[in-house]
């Protein structure tokens, strides 16, 4: 796989956890779950993209 298709997988995998967890794990809104999940998502493929470049 590209590192493209490995970044946008990380962050998909990331973004939905994050989302499922506080949406029905924790209770939280869904305005406040899909925020974790931008922010997490995003933070997930900045990740992504440093290990990369190792």
């Amino acid at each position: 796989m590209k590192t493209w298709q490995l970044m946008t997988l990380h962050a998909l995998a990331a973004a939905t956890f994050i989302f499922l967890l506080q949406r029905y794990a924790l209770g939280a809104s869904l305005d406040s779950a899909l925020l974790w999940a931008l922010t997490f998502g995003g933070c997930a493929a900045g990740l992504a993209y440093s290990q990369s470049k190792r």
